[in-house]
């Protein structure tokens, strides 16, 4: 089950360090060259947002068929298993939001660019008429 996690936290952790480098200042040719791969990468890497929705409803779904420990019948080692586990399924959760939030803002920055890329185009040739 942890395998899962780990290649999210990876996938996360790409993530934010693709926002990064597309919202460092750098020069206009790096940027273009930057971005048109990053957009090239953004259509097969679609696949965190069904993945991460599966991992929420997995999420969901233990959690509602979680065996209770709450009253004085648990011993303390079970009542740290229970605790750890769901500080585990929030931090999971924390994740699955992250990548999907990280994937959209990928996608809008690109757009952002493009959109400012044409519109820079059209300004040029309004320029030179």
């Amino acid at each position: 089950m942890a395998l899962q996690w780990i290649i999210l936290t990876y996938v996360v952790a790409a993530e934010a360090a693709t926002a990064i480098l597309l919202t460092v200042p750098t020069p206009k040719l790096i940027k273009s060259k930057m971005v048109s791969l990053v957009s090239l990468v953004l259509q097969p890497s679609l696949f965190i947002v069904p993945f991460s929705v599966f991992q929420l409803m997995d999420i969901y779904w233990k959690q509602e068929h979680r065996l209770m420990c709450t009253g004085e019948t648990c011993t303390a080692s079970e009542r740290d298993r229970y605790e750890k586990s769901i500080y585990k399924a929030q931090r999971n959760v924390i994740l699955c939001a992250a990548a999907v939030l990280l994937y959209w803002c990928i996608y809008r920055i690109c757009k952002y660019y493009k959109d400012i890329q044409s519109m820079e185009e059209v300004e040029r040739r309004y320029k030179d008429e």
